[in-house]
């Protein structure tokens, strides 16, 4: 029974690698997706656990990518980090089982693979919740800033980094997962006006000027976040060959790429990362820019899409998996028929290579709004 089992998860493993890719998120932070609410029962949570996998099978996906680290915690056992607030209500408290390990059984079952989903700076998402002691802004509260309401850790910060490289490789080492993986959040997102919040790094820029460092501010933030994702990227593959590691960036690399799509906010010069090198270099064995918008607009999701998986962007050819915005059905009205046209447009826009796509988020296909079920599968 072991051998077959670990047959099955190998099997499973080599089809979420080498065939199209079909993904959801399931996100748990301001408890989005799982667990519905703070405080509820494990036999409760495991319930919706069971019912989210269910969706994720009935709409013929074979993988999700559950968030396990929303805020510098945990929803699985882990002793470099705290117990999730949004499991139980208090950051620390066990919820009296291991979430991760019951949603990759789980997931076998059903023939899904599971990615780990890590956010890798936000430190909290209100500043003003109470953290437990062991949280990573406790450890190093020198380099935790306030922006906005939500409680930052530096990407600057040597230590910083170090800890989180060694959550992903924990991670891949305990758990048997099929991937890892980071989403956007590197440095602050401007406010909705479009005001750039201040990020006070003074600090960490003048040590590494200090330390014979010669690149301007924004190249070393780039450069920060570089190495965060090279490192990650290394760490997870060794403690578990054949692991894949992936980004999800914001879906608009920089002003003017590609020419006929409006820009605002953009990943290089706002967010301070650079995934075209990350693709350039081989750090990452997908990415999944989050093509958020509608098709034929002012962004064009088919626009996007060809310049990301273009030849003279991504020579490699690293698998692009897009995110689409299942959400937006009822968050923007969209019709069922436009997740028909991106999906329909992902499998023609070429080069395809292992093609895919990720949806953003699983809570449409659990209700499965406006009959978007049978649109996906």
């Amino acid at each position: 029974m072991k051998i077959l089992l670990a047959l099955f998860a190998f099997l499973s493993l080599m089809t979420t690698v080498h065939a199209e890719f079909r993904g959801a998120w399931i996100a748990s932070v301001y408890n989005i997706n799982f667990p519905s609410a703070p405080g509820l029962s494990p036999e409760t949570q495991r319930a919706q656990a069971i019912r989210l996998l269910d969706a994720a099978k009935s709409a013929g996906l074979n993988a999700v990518l559950l968030q396990v680290r929303p805020e510098s915690d945990a929803l699985y056992a882990s002793s470099l980090e705290p117990w999730s607030r949004y499991l139980t209500g208090t950051q620390g408290r066990s919820p009296g089982y291991d979430p991760l390990a019951f949603f990759v059984a789980e997931a076998r079952k059903r023939g899904l693979a599971v990615h780990a989903w890590l956010n890798p700076y936000r430190a909290a998402a209100n500043a003003g919740e109470s953290r437990a002691a062991n949280h990573i802004s406790k450890q190093f509260p020198q380099y935790a800033y306030k922006i906005g309401s939500v409680l930052w850790m530096d990407p600057g910060a040597p230590q910083v980094r170090k800890h989180i490289v060694n959550v992903a490789r924990d991670l891949a080492k305990r758990y048997d997962l099929a991937g890892v993986h980071l989403d956007d959040y590197f440095y602050p997102y401007p406010t909705n006006s479009g005001a750039v919040y201040p990020f006070p790094d003074d600090r960490t820029y003048a040590a590494y000027r200090e330390a014979g460092g010669t690149l301007a501010r924004a190249d070393w933030r780039r450069d920060n976040v570089n190495t965060l994702v090279r490192e990650i990227g290394a760490a997870v593959r060794s403690a578990k060959p054949g692991i894949v590691f992936g980004v999800s960036p914001f879906g608009i690399y920089t002003k003017g790429s590609p020419p006929d799509v409006k820009a605002g906010v953009d990943q290089y010069h706002d967010l301070f990362s650079d995934p075209v090198k990350w693709m350039r270099e081989g750090w990452v064995d997908y990415l999944a820019p989050q093509l958020y918008w509608a098709e034929g607009g002012p962004q064009s999701f088919s626009s996007l899409l060809r310049w990301w998986r273009s030849q003279p962007v991504n020579p490699r050819g690293v698998p692009v998996w897009p995110g689409i915005a299942v959400d937006r059905m009822s968050s923007h009205g969209w019709p069922a028929s436009e997740i028909a046209k991106q999906l329909a447009l992902e499998q023609s826009v070429t080069p395809r290579g292992r093609g895919g796509f990720l949806l953003w988020n699983i809570g449409a296909i659990q209700k499965n709004t406006k009959g978007v079920v049978s649109v996906i599968r």
